[in-house]
């Protein structure tokens, strides 16, 4: 990690130490940990971002998106397009 770091002290279950240590080991921990907690970090940032832009387009009327159905094929049919650019761009090469 490249920012600055503290000294703090948390107290977690016994069991969960004990899982981790076996994964990445005692020296390993606090990075660990740090990754886990930047992880749910992001989640949570994201979840109330949702949160806050939800139905702001529902009165919008946006072709493609009448019903779920409909949103859903068309965010396939984006990926499918993405999917031929990108073999497009791997054959020229």
């Amino acid at each position: 990690m490249s920012q600055a770091t503290i000294r703090t002290h948390v107290v977690l279950p016994q069991d969960i130490v004990a899982a981790v240590d076996r994964l990445v080991g005692r020296r390993r921990r606090s990075a660990f940990f740090a990754e886990a907690a930047a992880e749910k970090l992001a989640r949570v940032r994201l979840a109330e971002a949702a949160a806050q832009v939800a139905g702001s387009l529902a009165d919008a009327d946006i072709p493609g998106w009448e019903t779920s159905e409909a949103a859903a094929e068309w965010v396939h049919a984006l990926r499918r397009a993405d999917d031929a650019r990108r073999s497009v761009s791997q054959q020229e090469r």
